[in-house]
């Protein structure tokens, strides 16, 4: 019987290997299911790599704040992928969460991997910033991923819908220009991050207004509809 490396090349009877890419806003449970989703395959004998960049924990782990963590590798921009999997006997899976931080490099590797090595691949990650435009390695996953997910676990924004975009939170103001990567937490952070409704982020509200706020934004609103009358 002829014996497989990491890297050896797909047999002909084994199923296809997949790449998948599941997305959504902070809070919706990315890294919740990263760890299930390694535990499910390391139960039925799979052997697996748990990679991460830039955990909120700041080391190289992977963790929920639910409470779940997990030791991981840190993935940094010189790491090749493929020759990190070659360094392992047998590797089944890879599980990669926070993957909208790698390179493009890195992405087009994990699809190398997949598709000349039968790995699995399991891309976790955000799918935009705080701007609400594409982070650059999440939109090459969208292109190249057998298959696109939504968590479906709701986030709900402070208004109660649907929480969609993350918002960058600095001195308790929203911000809308700055580096595309600045690792915060949803704490009280000087710099967080905070989900909003598409309506709020664009509006750059993150709470309720208060009653000065109110009063203020309904005289406003009578002033244009008596400026719109006299016109």
């Amino acid at each position: 019987m002829t014996e497989l490396s990491a890297l050896s090349s797909v047999p002909s009877a084994a199923r296809d290997a997949v790449l998948k890419f599941y997305f959504g806003p902070m809070d919706c449970g990315k890294s919740t299911l990263a760890l299930q989703m390694n535990y499910n395959h390391g139960r039925q004998g799979r052997r697996g790599l748990v990679l991460t960049k830039h955990d909120r924990s700041g080391g190289p782990k992977v963790t929920s704040r639910i409470g779940l963590g997990l030791d991981a590798i840190e993935v940094d921009d010189s790491i090749d992928l493929v020759e990190l999997v070659r360094g392992h006997d047998r590797i089944d899976y890879l599980i990669c969460d926070e993957a909208c931080f790698y390179t493009l490099e890195q992405i087009e590797q994990l699809a190398d991997l997949v598709d000349e090595h039968g790995v699995d691949v399991y891309a976790f990650g955000l799918a935009s910033d705080f701007r609400s435009r594409m982070f650059p390695a999440a939109q090459r996953l969208f292109e190249l991923a057998d298959e696109v997910c939504r968590l479906q676990v709701e986030v709900l924004c402070w208004c109660g819908r649907p929480g969609l975009l993350n918002a960058r939170v600095v001195g308790g103001a929203m911000a809308r220009s700055g580096e595309q990567v600045v690792i915060g937490d949803t704490d009280a952070s000087p710099v967080r991050y905070q989900v909003l409704c598409r309506r709020h982020h664009r509006g750059g509200q993150l709470a309720v207004p208060s009653a000065d706020e109110a009063a203020l934004g309904a005289e406003a609103g009578r002033s244009q509809e008596n400026l719109s009358a006299s016109a």
